[in-house]
């Protein structure tokens, strides 16, 4: 399967870049903490195999960023690092309309700090401005209390609750949140964004 490369996208403190088999070793550093894959659904990886596995077959077969920090930014780590992975893949409920789905997860020592809100209103820039997506779907499960705050920050509406829809790793199935942007809600929001950095 040929690898998607995706743009390099900028954002005060960040660089979202594509993913490279060597940042398999980043990403098992977060990704095996429990506090981060199950609020998103998925098992914390059990070691780097895993995680180069993950890099190769998923994030670089879809239009998957890697989230690093910019030098002297304020947010500890050293840069061109991964610290968390954001990224869209088609909107199964709206088949035939131009709309992704955006997905996410974070290193647990950047919760808190604003990043995934700046990384995903550039990935919505990006989305509405270069992809022309007619809308951004996202979902979330009823008790990822810190992603729906994400999402709300972003301006997304919610439309409501899916019972019983997504089975989990470990067979668990559990309700999923379902928020969306149409474009018009982007381009009213974009300016605030612009004004309030």
């Amino acid at each position: 399967m040929a690898r998607i490369k995706v743009p390099r996208l900028e954002t005060q403190r960040l660089v979202l870049r594509g993913w490279k088999r060597h940042d398999a070793g980043a990403l098992y550093e977060y990704a095996k903490n429990p506090n981060v894959g199950p609020n998103a659904g998925w098992k914390p990886h059990a070691d780097v195999r895993e995680s180069r596995m993950i890099i190769t077959q998923m994030f670089q077969q879809n239009t998957t960023w890697a989230i690093t920090v910019k030098p002297g930014c304020g947010l500890d780590g050293p840069a061109d690092v991964p610290i968390g992975s954001i990224g869209f893949e088609p909107d199964a409920y709206r088949p035939n309309i131009n709309s992704r789905e955006m997905g996410y997860s974070l290193n647990q020592d950047y919760w808190g700090q604003g990043v995934m809100t700046e990384a995903a209103r550039r990935l919505l820039r990006y989305g509405f401005e270069e992809l022309s997506l007619a809308s951004v779907m996202i979902r979330t499960g009823e008790s990822n209390q810190r992603s729906q705050r994400v999402i709300e920050k972003c301006g997304f509406h919610y439309e409501g609750t899916l019972r019983q829809c997504y089975r989990m790793y470990n067979n668990e199935i559990r309700d999923s949140r379902v928020y969306s942007m149409l474009r018009e809600e982007y381009e009213e929001l974009s300016s605030l964004w612009m004004t309030s950095t």
